[in-house]
């Protein structure tokens, strides 16, 4: 994967997450939540494609620091922290990373979410889609980057889908208790979205 693919790949997740705004916040507010998250994830998306750098290490730290400082709440923070942990997972100067690096970065950026929150698989949040596909790209590792990212968007999706039966376990869905089952939840679907941009 080269960096200009690599941001090529944002420019159209954000056209895809523009394109569900009104989706995402409806979602959020089936499930409990304020119903902005549509606006959350185009805010954070519009903060990426304005980062800048001449290799990943540099580009993805500056995701990072886009998000800080053009977009706010707890979905720009967990976003911030997986592109941190990405960039410190590729290695310095790189304008193209192999699949095995890909697959580093990818995994380094999972850590850093699952030490900022404990969500995880199960708890109805994005972590229903990041997990699995984070998963599911490290087991297709040896078969090139392609493969890597049609299983980690299918296990996005497939994650993100069964949330509907899921039951809140974070943030102001949870307050709903089981009136929280039946919808998708919404961050789990914009990030299903963006490994579907990946793949």
């Amino acid at each position: 994967m080269t960096l200009e693919q690599f941001k090529a790949i944002w420019v159209k997740a954000q056209a895809a997450i523009n394109a569900n705004e009104k989706y995402f916040s409806e979602l959020d507010a089936a499930t409990g939540g304020d119903g902005d998250h549509g606006t959350a994830i185009v805010a954070a998306l519009n903060a990426i494609v304005n980062a800048d750098g001449d290799d990943f290490k540099s580009y993805i730290e500056n995701m990072a620091e886009k998000l800080e400082t053009e977009a706010s709440g707890s979905t720009s923070s967990l976003y911030g922290g997986w592109c941190e942990g990405m960039a410190e997972a590729v290695p310095a100067g790189k304008t193209e990373l192999t699949a095995d690096e890909v697959a580093a970065m990818f995994e380094g950026g999972f850590d850093e979410i699952c030490a900022l929150t404990k969500a995880r698989k199960g708890d109805k949040t994005m972590m229903d889609a990041l997990q699995p596909a984070t998963e599911a790209l490290l087991a297709a590792q040896g078969e090139g980057e392609a493969a890597m990212f049609a299983a980690a968007a299918k296990a996005a999706k497939e994650g993100s889908e069964a949330t509907a039966q899921m039951q809140a376990k974070f943030g102001r869905a949870r307050n709903l208790g089981e009136r929280s089952i039946g919808a998708i939840d919404a961050g789990s679907a914009s990030m299903a979205v963006i490994f579907s941009c990946f793949a």
